[in-house]
């Protein structure tokens, strides 16, 4: 089994000196939490920062390298120096208020960047160290952006995911930063890249399309000899944990203490005081609902708990000063000597109390301006065992894309908060209990063992370099395979793909017409009686049978959709032609090419096709990208994919694909025949993968693939076919090919 090595900045304990030794204690974040099963299962490390920058005396030292060693977790020894510089300068001076949209917290100049490179690369150094072949190393969050990069450079057969747990922000806002482009080739090195939600990855696509340049699929994007997955796992809470502790009699028995008699109704707030949650604007909005409802006065109390965050920061300083002012000022206008409006608790609550708190809450209101995705909000729904509670949850949050039944607010809009606070407040039981029951059931399916367990399946799933090294294979190693095979058997089976194959990419499909010496050479092919030739393109069958219907070969257009036996002349089409998707798309493309200099609709008999040859290199790029992102909402629900290939964009139904075309080939068929495919993009991996193993599968071009050779270019398949001509087949040569799809 692979080891798990997880890299996050800080180690998933806190260590306190002691006289003579030091104390280890546990963390009990959602991080920690939702990490550890995997990392006791995997026999892995963990590597991160102790958080000790005070040196420590030597019995000290050796009492928490035996703590260390005992719990399979790895220090990185940064000094108070670099902490300074890459944590607080960096990190949570510059990165973090720019992700969360707060550009008024960024200084003036950006600075640290420095400490920022020297920390990552220190903790390169340690992972490195430790790296066995085989080992699946996961890092996490913006304090190690340039750490897959320079992982790659160090370990370039490791598999390498990375996860966000912020938001990535807006193309416009990231490439403000100086340094953008090495961040994003820092994340690019990682095999799998992961985000909380959709649009977090579409801000991330954007970024790399606009400022380094990459073409992006909806799920990946192709680098020079190597494929970078990105994908959405929305992280979860441990909700059986909390679900048992809610159940426990001594939390019933606090829950009973805190609602007293019920005559007070109760709001809750939980957050790290950090001017990203969305505190001042909070009580302003509570303010104004007991402007606004005065009957509410005495019968009703926020309870704001305030963690300390970063206390040794400036902006974090005067932060908490600005939320102690507002909390008095609202005690001050409406308390009176038996009710205070707001009950402040400015300290970390231990996970009992705070589960207490969640059960007692009548309503739980998570508002910040920004948030990558809230786990408070799936902490207080997997707490709710009885069913009830509402949660007034900010739409800023990555929690509200999973959780709409909540009452999603704008926190910029205090006024229109103080409303949808009332409406919570007022919510009959029915309602409440409706809402709560979808979020529970997602909450607890969606919990942080299951986006464990998808990310790290994810990243197994993808194909370790040395063995996405063996298709690499050049042209030399192919025309050897073919001609060893050739000589071995009685015939030959030959599939070829035609764009980017056999001739080059055109600025429009019209002008890759075959020309004399293609022709010639497909003739040459077609007239040996030992061959079946296989022609299988994406064009209509209307431009193939023009090109090349004198020719005896099996023609398929549309990607296989409709073939022509060469016996009979006739098309036959797979499935019936039409849906109702078409005409939406249709006018979807067509919108987008008059918006697209350079650009193309191509209609087919069953697919659609938007090409962008021509356009200007970035606009087409950026423009792709939001098509797929269109297409996909507007056919969600329909029976069509959408397939990305060299700068074009198709659509069509399902089923319908390369790999469908290969003729049948029993056991004494296949002992006697040389299978050869041949195909550069995407669609011709379905044709690569119907095929047996026993195969010859090329490659055009570089990209992942399932091939077992790979040449470069036009012009290195063309001489590997005219090997084919030159190569004699073995014993059984001049026997004719009988077999038919």
């Amino acid at each position: 089994m692979s080891r798990l090595l997880i890299v996050a900045n800080r180690l998933p304990i806190t260590v306190s000196p002691t006289e003579g030794g030091v104390e280890v204690q546990r963390s009990t974040g959602g991080l920690a939490t939702g990490l550890m099963r995997p990392h006791e299962n995997s026999d892995g490390l963990w590597i991160g920062w102790s958080g000790m920058t005070a040196a420590l005396d030597p019995p000290q030292q050796a009492a928490l390298d035996r703590e260390l060693a005992a719990l399979r977790l790895v220090n990185v020894p940064l000094s108070d120096d670099l902490v300074g510089r890459f944590y607080e300068g960096y990190s949570n001076g510059v990165l973090w208020p720019l992700f969360h949209y707060l550009l008024e917290q960024i200084p003036l100049q950006v600075s640290h960047w420095d400490g920022y490179v020297e920390a990552n690369e220190a903790f390169a150094e340690v992972v490195a160290a430790h790296y066995r072949p085989g080992d699946l190393i996961w890092v996490h969050d913006y304090q190690l952006f340039l750490l897959p990069g320079l992982l790659r450079e160090r370990l370039p057969d490791a598999r390498i995911g990375f996860f966000l747990h912020i938001p990535f922000p807006s193309e416009e806002l990231f490439r403000t930063l100086p340094s953008r482009d090495r961040l994003l080739r820092g994340m690019l090195g990682a095999d799998l890249v992961g985000f909380h939600t959709p649009a977090y990855l579409r801000h991330f696509a954007t970024s790399l399309t606009d400022i380094l340049g990459h073409s992006v699929e909806i799920d990946r994007v192709q680098l020079p000899g190597r494929e970078v997955r990105l994908g959405v796992f929305p992280m979860g809470v441990d909700a059986g944990a909390f679900a048992s502790l809610a159940a426990d009699s001594a939390i019933e028995g606090e829950v009973q203490a805190i609602r007293g008699d019920g005559s007070v109704r109760i709001l809750v707030g939980v957050d790290r005081l950090d001017y990203t949650k969305g505190i001042p604007r909070r009580l302003l909005a509570f303010e104004r609902m007991l402007e606004l409802h005065p009957e509410l006065r005495e019968r009703v109390r926020l309870v704001q708990v305030a963690v300390p965050s970063r206390t040794k920061v400036g902006a974090y300083q005067d932060f908490r000063a600005l939320v102690d002012g507002l909390v008095g000022r609202i005690n001050g206008a409406f308390g009176t000597a038996r009710w205070v409006p707001v009950h402040y608790i400015f300290r970390g609550l231990a996970e009992p109390d705070l589960v207490a708190l969640y059960r007692a809450a009548d309503v739980m209101l998570v508002t910040p301006l920004r948030d990558g995705m809230n786990l408070v909000a799936k902490e207080f729904v997997a707490s709710r065992t009885d069913g009830d509670g509402v949660l007034v949850l900010s739409e800023f949050a990555g929690a509200a894309w999973e959780l709409p039944e909540a009452i999603l607010v704008n926190p910029y809009d205090v006024d229109g908060s103080a409303d949808l606070f009332y409406r919570a407040l007022m919510m009959p039981r029915e309602e409440r209990r409706a809402r709560l029951a979808p979020l529970r059931t997602r909450v607890h399916t969606f919990d942080v063992h299951r986006w464990v367990a998808s990310f790290l399946e994810a990243l197994g799933e993808i194909a370790p370099a040395e063995s996405r090294a063996l298709a690499t294979a050049g042209a030399p190693a192919a025309r050897r395979a073919v001609a060893q095979r050739v000589a071995e058997t009685d015939s030959l089976l030959l599939l070829l793909d035609y764009d980017g194959t056999l001739v080059p990419f055109t600025p429009t499909p019209e002008l890759a017409r075959p020309d004399a010496d293609l022709a010639a050479l497909l003739r040459a092919l077609a007239s040996r009686p030992d061959a079946e030739l296989h022609l299988v393109s994406g064009r209509r069958q209307e431009t193939l049978e023009q090109w090349f219907g004198d020719l005896p070969i099996w023609l398929h257009a549309e990607h296989g959709f409709v073939s022509r036996d060469p016996a009979t002349r006739q098309w036959v089409p797979a499935a019936e032609v039409g849906g109702s998707w078409r005409e939406p798309v249709l006018a979807m493309l067509r919108e987008i090419t008059q918006r697209t200099p350079g650009s193309l609709v191509e209609v087919k008999a069953a697919a659609l096709a938007w090409h962008y040859r021509m356009a200007d290199q970035e606009t087409g790029a950026r423009r792709a990208n939001e098509l797929r992102l269109h297409l996909n909402q507007l056919l969600s629900n329909q029976p069509v994919e959408i397939l990305a290939g060299n700068r074009v964009i198709e659509i069509r139904p399902y089923g319908v694909h390369k790999g469908r075309i290969v003729p049948p080939l029993p056991p004494e068929r296949l002992a006697s025949t040389a299978v050869v495919a041949i195909g550069d993009d995407r669609t011709d991996e379905d044709l690569f993968g119907a095929l047996p193993p026993e195969a010859i599968t090329i490659k055009v071009g570089p990209g992942e693939t399932k091939a077992r050779f790979r040449i470069e270019g036009v012009a290195a398949v063309r001489q590997l076919l005219r090997t084919l001509l030159e190569t004699g087949v073995g014993a059984g040569a001049g026997r004719g090919v009988g077999a038919t799809p």
